[in-house]
């Protein structure tokens, strides 16, 4: 399976899809050590005159120190047949156990960012903004509630995209 490079301008992802496909966030530390979670929430669109993604990690997710340590990371988007593995790598912790290694998935990296050799889509992303969820900019109070009983409020990154790979 190979992919090839697509422009930006012809890459149209189904940002409002994501609940329902997943994708997978996946970060290196600097001694190559490699994490990934499956996340639903997020978008796409232009921030400082950028093509940019958003996505957000809650504190204690173990792959938010993986996003935290390194400049870049990836997004990869798979086809339905791969679901199992994406519930799994959602469940389990990277902490307790080398999850990527009870999948079918393949680690690549491309200029050392990683992301999966099954994936349909690769978006690679380089960090820009980081903040955490504040509970005071709630304008709806009733979202806390039914996201936020912990208080454990999401980091919120943008990060430029630097190029997206399609497969063959």
């Amino acid at each position: 399976m190979t992919f090839k490079e697509t422009n930006i301008k012809d890459y149209t992802p189904d940002a409002f899809g994501l609940k329902d496909k997943w994708m997978l966030i996946t970060a290196s530390k600097p001694d190559g050590t490699v994490n990934t979670m499956t996340a639903s929430w997020g978008g796409f669109g232009v921030m400082w005159n950028k093509e940019v993604a958003f996505i957000v990690i809650r504190p204690q997710r173990y792959t938010r120190e993986f996003v935290e340590s390194s400049g870049s990371f990836s997004l990869t988007f798979f086809d339905k047949s791969y679901l199992k593995d994406l519930s799994y790598l959602g469940k389990v912790s990277g902490r307790d156990e080398n999850k990527i290694e009870k999948t079918k998935l393949t680690i690549a990296t491309e200029h050392g960012i990683p992301y999966f050799q099954e994936a349909n889509s690769v978006i690679f992303a380089k960090k820009l903004f980081v903040q955490r969820i504040e509970e005071n900019a709630f304008f709806d109070k009733k979202i806390i509630e039914r996201w936020y009983p912990e208080k454990d409020f999401h980091y919120l990154y943008i990060a430029g995209i630097s190029k997206i790979l399609v497969k063959e």
